[in-house]
């Protein structure tokens, strides 16, 4: 009996990638308006997936520069330029062999494809490290030595000794190993980007965490820039205990 056009539109939604050569072969010869319709998507979708396959391996150009290294990390930071929180380093050891696609500089990807490829680095990565600064500690030391201190202990925590460190734009001070700073890199290396993600959904989540107990300042949604919102909450509640007192002068 002949499937239903609407059932083989639900499997099309449902078929992993993987699976497209498969379906395409097994529908094309359906002469049906709906399921050629059906047939171009599946075309479509293969087609981005090819390009994105090639986009992933220009992503790899330091890593294939750098492939005598064993382990190749990847260093980036999110949360320099907010009001309040920390800023957060990730440090990930990607395998040589790495078959994740998606991965960007984390500010061009949507949060629920952040979220999904945060699970996926943690789950495939040789290592992964987060290191973190508070406020009081940006404001005590600045707060670009605070991110270098970030740095240092997502490179610590990372459970392997890198033998290499791909930096997104800075060389980090103390630190006894090879480093290659990228400007943009987090655009430019698989593992920077990678360590984008990580940093990023590690800080949005405790962003979202501090908006359940000071929801005045709407940090679930601003995770701690300063938005106009933000400002204005500032001034009417004043500062909260994760405000960056070196940051906030100019409007308390």
């Amino acid at each position: 009996m002949e499937k239903k056009i609407g059932e083989i539109k639900e499997e099309l939604k449902a078929a992993e990638d993987i699976l497209l050569p498969d379906f395409i072969k097994k529908y094309e010869a359906d002469e049906r308006n709906g399921v050629q319709s059906l047939i171009v998507q599946a075309k479509k979708r293969l087609d981005k997936l090819e390009k994105e396959k090639v986009r992933i391996e220009v992503l790899k150009k330091y890593e294939k520069e750098y492939a005598d290294y064993e382990f190749i990390c990847g260093i980036d930071e999110v949360g320099r330029g907010p009001l309040a929180g920390p800023v957060v380093a990730g440090a990930v050891i990607l395998p040589k062999d790495c078959d994740i696609l998606y991965i960007n500089d984390s500010k061009k990807l949507s949060a629920a494809k952040r979220e999904m490829l945060y699970d996926e680095i943690m789950e495939k990565a040789v290592a992964t490290g987060i290191g973190m600064a508070g406020p009081n500690r940006i404001d005590e030391i600045n707060i670009l030595q605070a991110t270098y201190e970030a740095m240092r202990e997502a490179i610590k925590n990372l459970g392997v000794k890198p033998d290499i460190l791909l930096n997104d734009a800075v060389t980090i001070p103390q630190v006894d190993v090879k480093q290659v700073p990228i400007i943009k890199g987090d655009a430019k290396s698989i593992s920077i980007g990678a360590a984008s993600i990580i940093a990023k959904v590690t800080r949005d989540r405790m962003m979202v965490e501090y908006d359940k107990i000071m929801p005045e300042y709407d940090f679930a949604s601003n995770k701690g820039y300063g938005s106009a919102a933000h400002i204005e909450a500032l001034k009417k509640y004043g500062p909260s205990p994760i405000h960056r007192a070196s940051f906030i002068k100019n409007f308390v």
